[in-house]
């Protein structure tokens, strides 16, 4: 089957569901599910029932779609996201981000938990993301281009959408919310890395390292999507604290997902 009949199969089974016009997408990652709990008018639809999605194995991961209101707008939030190194392949990981798409959403939301990389930053600060570094060795776009979906060559000169960070950066600031920037590098995980690779990712621009986010970036860009990330960093990434584990990222999110959730309710109204 295709991967444009399989979007049909799996757009017309949500929308069957009473999922009607979308204007943003939201993918939400680890410890910031939360998001989701306060849509409104929400029809929940989990991941097992929906034709194509696997189901998502990561603790922390809710594994479902809800759609309704939140911030005046119409979004569909995944709560808990489809990981590279849970097996699937990268057009696995990244087919929520199509079905999006061909349900009208123009504009998606992604946020995940990273480990940081640049030495100012602190456990528990929020970064906007302004560019992403594809460190995983693969990417979603690899095989026949659909050339409905989007061109063959992306430009990917602005995978994050600028005017959105300053509107993110002025909410920021209004809330007294210490907003870091910079760029998002993504390994295929699971293992976090090792203090030779930060080292390795420091120099080559990074700011901030996680195991998410950038195949999704790449194929809302494919299809002319505008994107706003933030990431949530966690821990300071190895080599910069005495050891990194799973705990730690869930326990940081919990601190401060009340300031997260202020931050892409604001922004969300404002965009």
């Amino acid at each position: 089957m295709s991967l444009k009949e399989r979007l049909v199969e799996t757009t017309q089974f949500i929308q069957a569901q009473g999922v009607q016009e979308v204007d943003f997408g939201l993918i939400l990652g680890s410890g910031l599910g939360e998001l989701a709990d306060e849509i409104t008018d929400r029809v929940v639809i989990p991941y097992e029932t929906i034709p194509h999605f696997p189901a998502s194995t990561v603790v922390g991961h809710a594994g479902q779609l809800v759609y309704g209101t939140l911030s005046g707008k119409k979004v569909l939030a995944m709560q808990g996201r489809f990981h590279y190194y849970e097996g699937h392949s990268m057009q696995t990981v990244t087919f929520p981000v199509r079905v999006m798409k061909a349900l009208g959403a123009n504009s998606m939301v992604v946020t995940n938990a990273a480990g940081g990389v640049n030495t100012s930053f602190s456990p528990g600060d929020l970064m906007l993301i302004t560019d992403q570094i594809n460190y995983t060795g693969d990417n979603p776009l690899m095989g026949l281009n659909e050339d409905e979906l989007g061109p063959r060559f992306p430009d990917m000169s602005e995978p994050y959408d600028r005017a959105y960070g300053e509107v993110a950066k002025s909410v920021a600031k209004e809330l007294k919310i210490t907003l870091q920037k910079g760029v998002y590098m993504g390994f295929s995980g699971p293992t976090y890395e090792t203090p030779a690779e930060i080292r390795m990712s420091r120099l080559m621009g990074a700011d901030a390292v996680g195991m998410s986010t950038v195949p999704e970036v790449i194929v809302a860009n494919h299809m002319s999507m505008r994107v706003l990330g933030v990431t949530c960093v966690t821990n300071l990434a190895a080599g910069m604290q005495a050891n990194l584990n799973h705990e730690e990222v869930v326990e940081t999110t919990e601190r401060v997902k009340a300031d997260f959730k202020e931050l892409i309710k604001l922004t969300l109204e404002r965009i």
